[in-house]
């Protein structure tokens, strides 16, 4: 079984999909590690944002791995684990210049399929897994949830990390991101082709009961 999460950055669809993997024993796939991976190879390397074309060939340079469990999906760029290192605001903002990037796309989305061939089930969430990368996923899943609640989510989540950021760039950074993000899920709005859930008043465990509880009212449907 394939499930699918897409939506906005700080609706809570990382925690949530992650949480799902674990209560289904099935594997975790955080796409937006992979293009934070790459954008952290890219400040590593001293790469322009601005040049499409250098970055393009950085992202086909490194070795990028992908580990997935039922709880956890860890990156390693050129044999170097990155996955804590891939959550500050740095690279943040500079991330948004790597997903533009359509030579990039094309490169983790056929890294994504082969992921999902290689391990059968697993809860993937990002930006596109339902609309692009597995168009034919057994449940598909669009969260969202206010700016405001949003950016104090993501603010919260970079304070436990140890990051000393202004909650106003914090809400900057989503909102610059939220217009060009959600042209990528945009055809998942069109009725039935996918199941929108506004996380906004929700507790995880809230949200965590609701994807399970469509889950098995689909499979059951089946």
């Amino acid at each position: 079984m394939i499930i699918t999460i897409d939506g906005n950055a700080g609706s809570g669809k990382s925690t949530a999909a992650r949480k799902l993997a674990g209560r289904l024993n099935i594997a975790y796939l955080d796409t937006g590690a992979m293009y934070r991976a790459i954008a952290w190879a890219a400040l590593e390397h001293g790469v322009d944002f601005d040049d499409p074309e250098a970055l393009a060939a950085i992202a086909r340079e490194v070795s990028l791995e992908v580990d997935c469990g039922p709880t956890h999906t860890r990156v390693k760029i050129d044999g170097r684990d990155v996955t804590e290192a891939i959550r500050t605001m740095e690279v943040n903002r500079h991330t948004s210049a790597v997903a533009r990037n359509q030579p990039i796309r094309d490169l983790l989305v056929e890294k994504q399929r082969q992921i999902g061939r290689h391990l059968g089930a697993l809860v993937t969430e990002g930006r596109d897994q339902g609309s692009v990368v597995f168009p034919d996923a057994d449940v598909k899943f669009v969260m969202e949830a206010s700016l405001d609640k949003r950016t104090e989510r993501r603010h919260a989540e970079l304070v436990a990390d140890g990051e000393e950021v202004d909650i106003a760039e914090v809400r900057r950074n989503l909102d610059s991101r939220d217009a060009t993000d959600a042209r990528q899920w945009a055809a998942l709005y069109a009725p039935g082709a996918a199941i929108r859930i506004d996380t906004s008043h929700m507790s995880i465990a809230q949200v965590v009961d609701r994807l399970l509880a469509h889950i098995r009212q689909l499979k059951h449907g089946m």
